[in-house]
């Protein structure tokens, strides 16, 4: 776990792919249990530590978690997020490029929950709900495309299903329609940069992850440079 930034309100972390962010059915130890050991630990607190889970990366996405270290920043930041103060900048790798460089992504997204998938409609569908996003053709390698992502709503798995339906399923996402996995499980989807007015002091808050340490990640990333 790599701290991004924290104060007596909230703290911000770095996860990794094949982290969870909160505990369920699997058992295996959330990053939201690790950052409370890091409280614990740093603060010498005694008892229970609090911390409220704000959002959430799936699994095989890495990137940018903000937690809340108090219920007044909890309460704050949820009403944030629902009401899209909060805004996240998503990196991307495809194999495919888009049709056009830079666009915005309309879509009515219909969740699956037995399937834990989501499907993308032109149109409004029965219980489909709004998705948009605008993506950004940023770098290249040889073989793939770096977008950049920025979410204007927060559908599940809204940046999977609305680039797959382009015909540009993110690197290693089986789910929605990638050639091959990736070695370590991962997708290649990362969650950048996100920025809000602070809950309580109302100062800006802009953080950014570093990308994931693997070959393709810093290939692609070379490009941002050229």
């Amino acid at each position: 776990m790599k701290v991004l930034y924290e104060d007596n309100h909230i703290i911000i972390v770095s996860k990794q792919s094949g982290e969870i962010v909160q505990g369920d059915k699997t058992g295996d130890t959330p990053l939201s249990d690790i950052v409370k050991d890091y409280i614990k630990t740093k603060y010498s607190k005694p008892g229970n530590v609090f911390l409220g889970v704000v959002h959430r990366l799936d699994r095989p996405v890495s990137g940018i978690v903000v937690f809340a270290r108090t219920s007044k920043a909890l309460t704050r930041l949820n009403e944030m997020f629902r009401t899209g103060d909060v805004h996240k900048t998503y990196w991307a790798i495809t194999k495919n490029r888009p049709g056009e460089p830079e666009a915005e992504l309309i879509h009515w997204i219909v969740r699956n929950e037995k399937q834990n998938r989501s499907y993308a409609y032109t149109k409004e569908m029965p219980q489909s709900k709004l998705a948009r996003l605008k993506y950004k053709l940023i770098a290249q390698s040889e073989n793939y495309n770096l977008l950049e992502v920025k979410l204007m709503t927060g559908r599940h798995h809204q940046i999977r299903c609305q680039l797959a339906k382009i015909g540009c399923p993110i690197k290693g996402d089986l789910k929605y329609g990638a050639q091959r996995s990736n070695p370590d499980g991962s997708i290649s989807l990362h969650a950048r940069k996100i920025e809000f007015v602070h809950p309580v002091s109302k100062e800006l808050i802009s953080v950014e992850a570093p990308v994931p340490d693997d070959n393709l990640w810093h290939d692609i990333t070379l490009g941002l440079c050229k």
